[in-house]
């Protein structure tokens, strides 16, 4: 907050053309530009602005604080000085005197002498009904009910057409912050990011939704047998402007599209690496996720390409010296004879266990039997090696193979397997699947 010591400044205009000469080339007076002349026939509004927003941040909240309470009240629409007290008496006296004054001396406050009273100049609440059309369209942005930030442009554009006094300047606000968003989301686009593109569609979304709101408003304009060519040309190029940031839509589709056929799930778990970014990004510290998981930190180890070039030289002619020209001497080679009867003896066993299984005459008796009855009791690897070849049963593509293929696929029986394990009690294998073979009748 600023204290009494602020000067007051003197709402009397000042001569500024030879200072403002200074800013521009010698050989152009700034008399000649359009965008000059206007601003300059703007002096009393911008001084008006250049009085509230003069100086710190302190100061400027203070005048704007004062200078709102006063205006918001509508009860009344002069204030004497002990009124003022009252209102504001949460502010030092020396700082309102200071503030007062400060209003006062750029008439954004008229002071009556004859009835001692303060009154609102019509130009001060222009000044803050303004501000609060932009502090509004702000808080809405902050809550996300306005990311695209077209509120306020666009509802300048509506009010001014309602009163018939639309202007180039503000269409051609509205027309620029309508190709910066259409040149984000093309950057948005052409990152490949899946969070910039989510992102972007969000905000994609909200700016379609102003953009159906203010289609009414361009069309009116574009309609008025009233507004010069000027403004014509500007409604027009919003239009198109508009009808570019409608047509991106397929242009996000497809983006997602790519993005989804390129992503990497994580096994059979359902969880793919966006996944898992999603949830490294909710997490507030990750440097908390490692504590307990690290016992040593990782200590790099750099080396320049010099000293990785000496270390290999190095390496390299130390094992040439450890070489010798001599040949080693010879071993004997032992030959080891692999047996493989017992494995065929024990598998044309099963085979034949399996052929002498048939459908019994009477149908009260069971039509299969549990898988484990047929690979039990057996060591885990004769077990694994017989479940390996049940599926071949009654599978009519290894009729066409040979030797124990052909064998098993020839078997009257079929094979049944369920996703349900089931827990064996044998000392070597602990669960089998809810398996079973069925016999197949000649009615079947």
């Amino acid at each position: 907050m600023q204290n009494s010591t602020e000067h007051i400044d003197s709402h009397e205009p000042e001569d500024t053309s030879s200072s403002l000469q200074a800013y521009f080339k010698p050989e152009i007076s700034f008399d000649d530009i359009e965008q000059v002349y206007q601003l300059k026939r703007a002096q009393p509004l911008l001084q008006a602005f250049t009085a509230l927003f003069h100086g710190g941040f302190d100061s400027v909240l203070v005048r704007l604080l004062v200078l709102r309470e006063l205006a918001s009240d509508a009860q009344s629409s002069s204030f004497s000085r002990a009124d003022i007290n009252a209102k504001l008496a949460y502010l030092q006296a020396d700082s309102l005197d200071t503030v007062l004054a400060r209003l006062r001396s750029h008439q954004l406050l008229i002071w009556e002498a004859a009835t001692s009273v303060y009154r609102v100049a019509p130009m001060a609440r222009n000044v803050l009904s303004a501000l609060d059309s932009l502090l509004s369209t702000q808080q809405s942005a902050e809550q996300g009910e306005d990311p695209a930030d077209m509120g306020f442009l666009l509802t300048q554009v509506a009010g001014a057409q309602a009163l018939g006094g639309v202007t180039v300047e503000q269409l051609q606000h509205l027309l620029g912050r309508l190709v910066d968003l259409t040149e984000e989301f093309r950057d948005a686009i052409a990152s490949g990011s899946e969070y910039r593109l989510r992102a972007s569609q969000s905000k994609w979304n909200n700016a379609c939704d102003w953009v159906e709101k203010g289609t009414k408003i361009i069309y009116a304009i574009t309609t008025d047998g009233n507004a010069d060519a000027a403004t014509q040309r500007a409604a027009q190029a919003i239009g198109r402007a508009q009808s570019a940031l409608l047509n991106m839509q397929g242009m996000f589709s497809r983006a997602l599209n790519q993005i989804e056929r390129q992503r990497v799930h994580l096994g059979q778990s359902g969880l793919s690496t966006t996944d898992i970014k999603s949830w490294l990004m909710a997490q507030d510290d990750l440097a908390a996720l490692a504590d307990g998981a690290i016992d040593m930190p990782v200590t790099p180890l750099f080396a320049t390409p010099a000293e990785m070039i000496d270390v290999a030289e190095a390496e390299l002619f130390a094992e040439r010296n450890q070489q010798s020209s001599e040949l080693p001497s010879g071993t004997d080679t032992q030959f080891q004879v692999q047996d493989d009867a017992v494995l065929y003896t024990q598998l044309d066993a099963w085979l034949s266990s399996l052929n002498q299984l048939s459908v019994p005459s009477n149908s009260e008796l069971p039509t299969g039997v549990d898988v484990q009855q047929i690979l039990l009791p057996n060591s885990f690897a004769i077990a694994s090696y017989r479940a390996s070849l049940l599926p071949l049963i009654g599978d009519q593509d290894a009729g066409t193979s040979q030797g124990a293929a052909a064998r098993l696929s020839s078997l009257p029986m079929q094979f049944v397997l369920t996703d349900k394990l089931i827990p064996i009690k044998d000392s070597e294998v602990a669960g089998l699947s809810d398996a079973q073979l069925i016999f197949q009748t000649q009615d079947n």
